[in-house]
């Protein structure tokens, strides 16, 4: 029963019929109330779909444009990630929170909730306990963003641009955000993507500067796939006669992947596992 409910659940999301807020709330639902028959298979395709997700929204948007998003909001970014790291560990000490379960989430609200614990843990020596605590903590709190986060913006009036540069410095991951933004529209969809994946690539110093204090050999990795996603609007910027096919075809395509990633990533119950 319960396989056969992952498979048409995961055929829904990947259809398009359903957008990633409502995949994720599906996913929540099947994590906390059915034994996942697929769990590590899970985890693996949502890292798959998510990176999938961002490449192909990348053929959708103009190198020109996420050059000039970028700088804009590498500032912002900066100043965010120091503060969300020095805040999360101070308030860890206060609330006496575990060392390590303080820096893997400060690190996952600072820089890519789950995919900055998932590349720090290792390298912190963390046990399962402390990353399925930490990876617990900001996944929930990306699933209350997907859903609130629009609502507050049409609220507050904001401006696309606005919109998606709150949503990129204030949402851990990078699903979360993409679904955020989507909902709220393709301007802030390429400007929150954009400076999320800046904001990503803070795993890599933060990685080397985890190793070095603590003298761990544990393997860094490298987000590659924001180096395809930047070919890919490489692409759309110098074939500018396939712009209306990419900028169609792919962004919507990317939308369904976020879907589908949403989904699994719920689905493999890795925050309650």
């Amino acid at each position: 029963m319960s396989k056969n409910a992952f498979f048409v659940a995961l055929i829904l999301a990947a259809s398009g019929l359903v957008s990633p807020p409502i995949a994720l709330l599906g996913g929540l639902i099947y994590g906390f109330t059915v034994a996942h028959p697929f769990h590590v298979e899970s985890k693996r395709l949502a890292k798959f779909l998510l990176q999938a997700s961002v490449v192909a929204l990348g053929f959708g948007m103009n190198l020109h444009q996420i050059l000039q998003a970028g700088r804009s909001g590498f500032l912002y970014t900066a100043a965010s990630i120091t503060a969300a790291m020095l805040l999360g560990l101070g308030l860890g000490y206060l609330i006496h929170v575990g060392k390590k379960s303080a820096f893997l989430i400060s690190a996952g609200t600072a820089i890519c909730g789950g995919s900055a614990i998932a590349a720090v843990g290792p390298i912190a020596n963390a046990s399962e306990e402390e990353m399925a605590v930490s990876l617990g903590a900001v996944f929930i709190l990306n699933s209350v963003a997907l859903f609130l986060f629009p609502v507050i913006g049409y609220a507050f009036h904001m401006t696309q641009s606005q919109f998606g540069l709150w949503a990129a410095l204030a949402i851990h991951d990078t699903s979360s955000v993409v679904g955020a933004t989507a909902k709220y529209g393709a301007t802030a969809l390429a400007v929150g993507t954009t400076i999320k994946l800046a904001r990503a690539l803070w795993i890599v110093p933060l990685s080397l500067l985890t190793a070095v204090t603590l003298k761990s050999k544990a393997r860094i990795h490298w987000p590659w796939f924001i180096l395809l996603f930047c070919l890919a609007a490489l692409l759309n910027t110098l074939l500018p006669a396939f712009a209306p096919t990419f900028g169609i075809d792919f962004r919507d395509k990317g939308r369904v992947l976020v879907a589908s990633a949403a989904a699994c990533r719920s689905f493999s119950g890795t925050a309650w596992r």
